[in-house]
């Protein structure tokens, strides 16, 4: 459809990108030979642009740049959840370079005071009193600046009570070492501790189907855990993506609009145990209601389904996310049963987790399949009125017939009444 709706546009346009690569390789598909003789050498570029672009990738991850922002002093108001939304290697960096500037900082700052007090002129001198004993130089004031801070204290190197300054600096870096060490400490551990991670066993289905259920048409997609420790207060959401042009003319690129499925009900709260199929009744308020099997895959739409729930082990809140577009939406299809008795137990098998069958389903829309059984049910509710209807103007048009030909006869006898007196 792609190939050859464009190709009056593409004609018109071929002399004038014909030197324009596509840097997207797309294949071809297999056509006779004067079909491939008249394809237009540019038609892929049209369907390129076509290809619908997510806004949610399948991992959960968000597929949006934050660009031209200009207020970044705001990253630095939060710098605890900036350093914590860091990548690993950046965190890690940071925190190493944290503690060693902090130690080569105040290991110069002690250096510059035995400095001052001429300690390094008196080295060996057992009747001078140092500020801090056996320290000859930058190396060993850098390693008592190490002991200091992380209080290991091996007793070579030790500060004597007659350096005021020096007890007035062991203070100071004494409390700032313990705000270092509950920052980055503090830090590392939310990093650890994140439940991004326990999200990566929240698996969701491959594909969404489109199929009956109870006699109404609905879009289903299937929702697991793979631990064994449970998601505690889990609940799902979903969102259609579309863009959208308003009565008015404005456009609204990517707009969100709610599917339900269960919220009225409670059905979206979930007792995560085993994997789950989550249905949404397609109906009149449903954004499907007059999508039909040929017509979804020329939508440009995008369902996004989010499952939140608290960690059990950690208390936590914990989120994981993924998403369906037009070619990954089955017309037609169920899936697979996992769960099944064993002997004690139930046991789920995940390697049909993400496997469907195709069903009998119809190819009409939702809209299309009520119109169909309202017309089907208007003989049955209305067939004795109009039988009555019918029987009522069959006996007033006899009656007028009735009417006419007694008139007729009327008429006559008079006639013959009136020419036997003449």
């Amino acid at each position: 459809v792609c190939l050859f709706s464009t190709a009056a546009n593409v004609l018109e346009e071929d002399s004038m990108e014909q030197d324009i690569e596509s840097p997207v390789t797309i294949h071809q598909p297999k056509l006779p030979k004067q079909a491939r003789e008249d394809l237009p050498k540019n038609i892929s570029k049209e369907c390129a642009k076509r290809k619908i672009q997510r806004y949610v990738r399948k991992d959960g991850k968000c597929n949006v740049h934050h660009g031209n922002v200009r207020e970044t002093y705001r990253y630095l108001t939060d710098i605890f959840t900036t350093l914590v939304d860091l990548k690993w290697r950046f965190n890690l960096l940071i925190f190493v370079m944290v503690y060693t500037v902090t130690w080569l900082f105040f290991g110069m700052i002690w250096w510059l005071i035995a400095y001052m007090r001429g300690d390094m002129d008196h080295i060996g001198d057992s009747t001078w009193t140092p500020c801090v004993s056996n320290l000859n130089g930058f190396v060993s004031a850098f390693l008592f600046s190490i002991e200091t801070e992380t209080t290991i204290g091996y007793g070579y190197r030790v500060i004597t009570d007659k350096c005021p300054e020096g007890i007035i600096l062991l203070l100071v870096q004494s409390v700032l070492g313990s705000i270092v060490n509950a920052f980055m400490v503090g830090c590392m551990f939310v990093k650890i501790s994140q439940p991004k991670k326990r999200a990566e066993t929240l698996v969701f289905s491959t594909n969404a189907v489109i199929s009956m259920r109870d006699g109404k048409l609905c879009l289903m997609f299937r929702v697991g855990d793979l631990r064994n420790s449970h998601i505690v207060e889990a609940s799902i959401r979903a969102k259609l993506i579309k863009s959208k042009q308003t009565k008015e003319g404005e456009f609204i690129p990517l707009n969100q609009t709610d599917i339900n499925v269960g919220y009225y009900t409670g059905d979206d709260r979930l007792f995560l145990v085993s994997p789950l199929i989550i249905s949404h009744e397609i109906n009149q308020q449903s954004p499907f209601w007059e999508i039909s099997k040929a017509q979804l895959p020329k939508e440009e739409l995008e369902i996004v389904v989010i499952l939140e729930g608290m960690v059990e082990a950690t208390g936590m809140t914990c989120q994981a996310r993924s998403s369906y577009i037009t070619s990954e939406i089955l017309w037609g299809y169920r899936f697979t049963p996992v769960l099944t008795l064993e002997d004690g137990f139930y046991e789920v098998d995940y390697n049909s987790f993400h496997e469907t069958y195709e069903t009998n389903t119809p190819v009409y829309s939702a809209k299309e399949l009520a119109e169909m059984a309202s017309r089907a049910e208007l003989p049955l509710t209305w067939s004795v009125s109009s039988k009555l209807d019918q029987h009522a103007e069959l006996e007033t048009e006899e009656e007028e017939k009735n009417q006419e030909d007694q008139n007729e006869r009327n008429g006559d006898v008079a006639n013959l009444e009136n020419e036997s007196k003449v």
